[in-house]
Order: C-alpha cells, then sequence, then structure tokens
C-alpha cells in the first residue's frame, strides 16, 4: 500500500461545528482533519509526482505526526466495497496515463483529549453502513484485499416458513415490510424452492421505495372500500380539474405555467455587416416548476441514495 498526504479535509467552518458536537459528547479538546489517500500499489517518482499533481495540486503534504496526548484514527470506506469516488478517481488516473488499479481516500482524525474511542465519538466520526475506523493507517490495506465469495446463505422457507424471512430480515438488514415478507413467503412457496441471501438482498434495493413510486401508485381500500384513485392520480387530478395556466404537467419530472412578458437581452447577427448586435427583445418567460422522486433512497446509504436526487436535478436543468 502507498500513502500520499492530503490537505486539511475540514472547512474552518464543518470544523468548529463537528468540534462542538465531539465536545459536547466527549472530552475531546480539538481535532485535525486531513485526507489521505491510499493505492493498493507502489508508485514510483514520476507516479507519484502526477499523483500529487491530480490530488493536492501538486502540493506536496507531510501525514500529521500524533503526540502523546492525542489519538488518530483513519475513517476509510466500508472494508469490502469500492467507493464512488474510487471508481471515479482510478478512472481519471488512467485517461491520464497513470494507470493504477485501485486508489481510495480516508480522512485521518488527530483527536486531543481522549485516549480512547467511545461509540458517541464513533458515531460522530464515521457512518457504520458505508465507512470503516482504523486504529492504525497501516491497517487500511485491509481495503485492497481481495478474498474469495462467500458461499450463498439458503434461507429455509419451505421449512421454517415466514418466520426464516422474518429472521434473515433481522439479520441481514434487508429492510423488508411486513408486506413484502408475506409476498416473499408465498411466492417461494409457490415456486417449491428457499431463496438465497443474494436474491433477496438483490429484490430489497430493487423494490425498495427510494421514489415512494409504488406507494404513490398503488390501488387504496380504505376501510374495505376501494378507493377510485391513487395518489399519483389525485394529485394529477388537481391539473384535470384546474388546467388555466398550465402549459405542461407531469412531463419529464417538471411542470410549466403560464410567465410573463420579459425583455431578453441577447447578441443578434446582422446580416449586412455580420457582426453580432446586443439588443433587447420583447419575450415571453414562462415558469418552470421542478420535482425529482429521487428523494428517498435507500435503507443501506442514505447520503449517497439523496445525491441521485441531487444528480437528477443537475442532469434535468443543465
Amino acid at each position: 500500500m502507498f500513502i500520499v498526504a492530503g490537505a486539511p479535509a475540514h472547512s474552518s467552518f464543518k470544523k468548529a461545528q463537528l468540534l462542538t458536537r465531539l465536545s459536547s459528547i466527549s472530552s475531546v479538546q480539538t481535532f485535525d482533519s486531513q485526507w489521505v489517500y491510499l493505492f493498493d500499489q507502489a508508485l514510483d517518482e514520476q507516479q507519484h509526482q502526477s499523483a500529487l499533481q491530480l490530488l493536492n495540486d501538486g502540493t506536496s503534504f507531510e501525514l500529521r505526526q500524533v503526540a502523546n496526548d492525542e489519538l488518530q484514527v483513519l475513517v476509510t470506506p466500508r472494508i469490502g466495497t469500492i467507493s464512488p469516488w474510487s471508481s471515479k478517481a482510478t478512472d481519471i488516473f488512467k485517461n491520464c496515463n497513470t494507470p493504477v488499479h485501485r486508489l481510495e481516500r480516508g480522512i485521518l482524525y488527530t483527536l486531543k483529549g481522549v485516549s480512547e474511542l467511545s461509540n458517541e465519538v464513533k458515531q460522530a466520526l464515521h457512518d457504520r453502513m458505508t465507512e470503516t475506523i482504523f486504529s492504525q493507517i497501516e491497517d487500511a490495506h485491509r481495503l485492497f484485499l481481495e478474498t474469495a465469495p462467500k458461499p450463498l446463505n439458503s434461507i429455509d422457507i419451505l421449512g421454517e416458513g415466514k418466520q426464516a424471512l422474518i429472521k434473515a430480515n433481522n439479520e441481514f438488514g434487508f429492510a423488508l415490510s411486513e408486506q413484502e415478507i408475506d409476498y416473499l413467503t408465498q411466492a417461494f412457496t409457490d415456486l417449491g424452492r428457499n431463496p438465497n441471501d443474494i436474491e433477496l438482498m438483490m429484490f430489497a434495493q430493487a423494490n425498495s421505495e427510494h421514489c415512494r413510486h409504488k406507494i404513490f401508485g398503488s390501488e387504496w381500500t380504505i376501510d374495505g372500500e376501494k378507493q377510485p384513485l391513487s395518489l399519483f392520480q389525485m394529485i394529477k387530478n388537481t391539473y384535470k380539474e384546474s388546467p388555466d395556466e398550465v402549459l405542461s404537467a407531469y412531463k419529464d419530472n417538471a411542470s410549466v405555467i403560464v410567465g410573463y412578458d420579459t425583455q431578453r437581452f441577447y447578441p443578434k447577427k446582422d446580416n449586412e455587416t455580420g457582426h453580432f448586435i446586443y439588443k433587447y427583445k420583447s419575450q415571453a418567460a414562462h415558469i418552470l416548476m421542478k420535482v425529482e422522486t429521487h428523494n428517498h433512497p435507500t435503507a443501506i446509504s442514505p447520503f449517497a441514495g439523496a445525491a441521485t436526487g441531487s444528480g437528477g436535478e443537475i442532469r434535468d436543468e443543465g
């Protein structure tokens, strides 16, 4: 493993914010944070210089040394996973003629005032669902270990029924609802075979309600009476009943309503001279209202899941 030290990981504002939280739950007096870049292979001098250019704008940093009254820990992506940052950074290195097999990044925390980490401090420093804490920076080589895949685990629905799936749901964190558990129990009973853990995890993620489309598109029965409209249809019914001033609705995650005339300032080519002349021109400026349904992420990685909503906004409005 090859280590490249980076710049401070937190702005002064973010650092003060985190220190306030740490001070309220522990005896932490102050802390430093630093980006650390980890390569799964040794770098020669040319590769090292390229890495400094790509990661640190050419600046060379030193790893923060730890004093006797300080505690140092490294927070990285979770062992056994490859972070989105790693995938993108690896591609960038290859495209810049500095091919590497894999690199990851982490944050090196140096804490003053504590000799060991409490569970509360660990929770403040990392997300246990997506990250790992190392007490020794050298232990981060475990990020790059390639182990043989574990064998499939079969969930004995045929033998134990619904209880087997309830137990697996708690053990593996599938986050299946009671209705989904009933559905899967019946489905695999009808198939005459037991599901494996990979099938259930794939179902849980593919069927997760990160967009709420399933709930909003479902048929509703309230007090034994089937409702005529789904939630989506109820929302769209407002447009059906009152379409005035609406130019477009429920198309491409957006709608457009009638705006107002305004003066647009832009260049127009003069056919005689060939020059571009800036002029005002009166045009209608309609109002766009954007929605994005990727805003309720999965149970595994809420922040990365929510980022899909931000990405959708950037994609659609760009």
